[in-house]
């Protein structure tokens, strides 16, 4: 059985190893750890979009790029408008330091996003709305299968009518998800190659 390194041993491991890294390497690592402290400052609230643009100002071309997919795997299906509206500043700003500019193009690339984020979004609250409706008017969609012990499946009534929406919706969203996930992966992934070029 091995022995278990201590963090205090992994450290000492990792910090002779940067030791054999050359010159280049190490500003590289470097800056890249300036590079995720910018952008923590900035998940934060503590800078907006300008005060972005003057840290990351004068970064090289690679690091810009890894910001920006830094704040594009920040982005999520379901995130409130505000935080994906920050996270599109961003990497607007960040685009806007690069010698050859994809603007307009990335912009197109966000709206689609915002698009596929706002039908998720209008079709999931309306299936709730009209659940809700439906298991108002009839009380017999209350009713909610359970499994027994001896492996029955017998139904029960739910106990109130958000137990019995959430119930039937969440077979609703699984699909809901997956369906609007897939168009919303491939235009993440159409956004990373949209500032990698």
């Amino acid at each position: 059985m091995g022995k278990i390194k201590s963090a205090f041993e992994k450290a000492m491991e990792k910090a002779e190893e940067i030791g054999k890294l050359t010159a280049e390497e190490k500003e590289n690592l470097e800056n890249k750890e300036k590079v995720k402290s910018v952008l923590a400052e900035f998940y934060k609230g503590q800078l907006d979009r300008d005060g972005l643009w003057q840290k990351l100002k004068g970064y090289n071309l690679s690091l810009l790029i890894e910001a920006q997919i830094s704040l594009i795997d920040a982005i999520g299906l379901g995130d409130i408008p505000e935080e994906f509206q920050k996270r599109k500043d961003g990497i607007l700003a960040i685009e806007t330091l690069k010698n050859s500019k994809n603007i307009s193009m990335i912009e197109d690339m966000i709206k689609a996003i915002e698009l596929i984020r706002s039908e998720y979004r209008d079709g999931k609250e309306r299936a709730e709305k009209e659940m809700r409706e439906a298991i108002e008017r009839n009380p017999q969609l209350r009713l909610k299968p359970v499994r027994m012990p001896d492996g029955r499946t017998v139904l029960q009534a739910a106990v109130s009518v958000d137990e019995a929406v959430q119930a039937r919706l969440s077979e609703f969203l699984s699909e809901h998800e997956e369906r609007y996930g897939m168009e919303f992966e491939r235009l993440i992934t159409r956004l990373k190659w949209a500032v990698s070029v």
